[in-house]
């Protein structure tokens, strides 16, 4: 399991780069606990479009009301698991 939220966080930390277009940062140097909000400046449209990748990345629904919870890549990978391993 622990390789699997290494993968999680790992792909995240792409999706985020990918789609805020982050420049110098790379999927294995993002600090997965860096706080996406107040020390990347992830506003909320941003969180939106991350959410809707990893909704069909991971198939899983992410409720709008969970988005002010996933503050890091680390808490992101942790509820995605959650959701996957309920979803069993």
């Amino acid at each position: 399991m622990n390789n699997d939220i290494t993968q999680t966080i790992t792909r995240i930390a792409e999706i985020i780069i990918d789609e805020l277009k982050l420049e110098d940062v790379t999927p294995e140097t993002f600090d997965p606990d860096l706080d996406l909000v107040n020390e990347v400046g992830v506003d909320s449209m941003d969180m939106a479009t991350v959410a809707l990748f990893l909704r069909d990345e991971y198939e899983i629904q992410i409720d709008e009301d969970d988005y002010p919870k996933l503050t890091t890549v680390r808490i992101i990978a942790r509820y995605i698991d959650d959701k996957l391993t309920s979803n069993d």
